[in-house]
C-alpha cells in the first residue's frame, strides 16, 4: 500500500528540535556540576526549548491538517480503545496522532512551557523557593512521559509492523484507510522555523556574558550561576543554596 504523508516538514523539524533540546538540557542538569561554567548551557537550552514550544503553538493553529490542535484525539474512550487494540491486535489506524501520542504530545508541550516558565522564575529571582521543586518535578515528569511514548511506539511497531516509529522521520504512514490524502510538505515554513530557532539560539549565545554569567533578556538581567568576578553578579548563590540543584540563579531588573 502506498505511504501517505501525514506530517509536514515543520512538524518534524519541531519534533526533533524539541526532543534534542530537552535531552541536552536534562543531561547537562544531571551530569554537570552546578558551579561549572558549562552548566549555563542548561539554561540556554531551556530558553530555546521555550521558543520552540511557542513556534509549535503557532503552527498548531495554522499548519496542515495533522499538525493542528484539532487533530489531537483526547477522548479517553478513544485512548482506551487504542490501547486495547495495541494489546489484542487490530484496531483503528489513525492517520495523524493516535490517542496515545495525542496525550503524550499535549503533556510534553504543557511540561515544556512549565519548564521554561519556572526556569525563568528561578533565573530572574522572581519566584518563591518552591519553584525549583516544581521545575525538577516537571523535568522528571517530562522524561517519564517521553520514555512511555518511546515504549509505546516500540510495542506498536512490534505488534503491527507498520513502520509507525519512522513516520516522524519520513512524515509518511502506510496501511491507512482508503481515500486518505497526503498533506503538503511546507518546506518554506520548515526553513523559517529552523531559521527562527537558529537566530534565537545565536542571539542568546551572543547576549550571554561568560565573565559574569549573565544574560540580558527583554530588559531583565538573568544571572545564570556563580560569576568569576566580583561585584553584583559575583554575589550569585552557588552550590545548593537558594536555587538548589539547578545552580545559583539571581537576577536584577534593569
Amino acid at each position: 500500500m502506498t505511504a501517505v504523508r501525514v506530517y509536514d516538514l515543520p512538524t518534524r523539524v519541531f519534533h526533533w528540535s524539541f526532543a534534542g533540546l530537552f535531552v541536552g538540557a536534562y543531561a547537562i542538569a544531571n551530569l554537570v556540576e552546578d558551579e561549572s561554567a558549562r552548566f549555563t548551557w542548561h539554561m540556554l537550552a531551556g530558553l530555546l526549548l521555550g521558543v520552540a514550544v511557542l513556534l509549535r503553538l503557532v503552527w498548531g493553529a495554522i499548519g496542515t491538517r495533522h499538525a493542528r490542535w484539532s487533530d489531537l484525539r483526547l477522548d479517553p474512550r478513544q485512548l482506551a480503545g487504542y490501547l486495547k487494540g495495541v494489546v489484542a491486535g487490530g484496531g483503528r489506524r489513525w492517520a495523524g496522532h493516535n490517542p496515545a501520542s495525542s496525550w503524550a504530545a499535549l503533556a510534553m508541550l504543557v511540561l515544556g512551557l512549565g519548564l521554561g516558565g519556572t526556569g525563568l522564575a528561578m533565573a530572574s529571582g522572581t519566584g518563591p523557593e518552591w519553584v525549583e521543586d516544581v521545575h525538577e518535578l516537571a523535568a522528571n515528569a517530562f522524561l517519564i512521559v517521553a520514555l512511555l511514548h518511546v515504549a509505546g511506539l516500540a510495542v506498536h511497531a512490534l505488534r503491527h509492523r507498520d513502520g509507525l516509529p519512522l513516520s516522524m522521520l519520513s512524515g509518511r504512514k502506510r496501511d491507512l484507510p482508503a481515500g486518505e490524502a497526503s498533506v503538503p510538505a511546507r518546506p518554506v515554513a520548515a526553513l523559517l522555523l529552523l531559521a527562527v530557532l537558529v537566530l534565537a539560539g545565536g542571539s542568546l549565545a551572543k547576549g550571554y556574558q561568560p565573565a559574569t554569567r549573565t544574560l540580558d533578556l527583554f530588559g531583565t538581567r538573568l544571572v545564570l550561576g556563580e560569576a568569576s568576578g566580583t561585584g553584583e553578579a559575583g554575589n550569585a548563590h552557588t552550590g545548593r543554596g537558594e536555587a538548589g540543584e539547578h545552580g545559583g540563579y539571581e537576577a536584577d531588573d534593569d
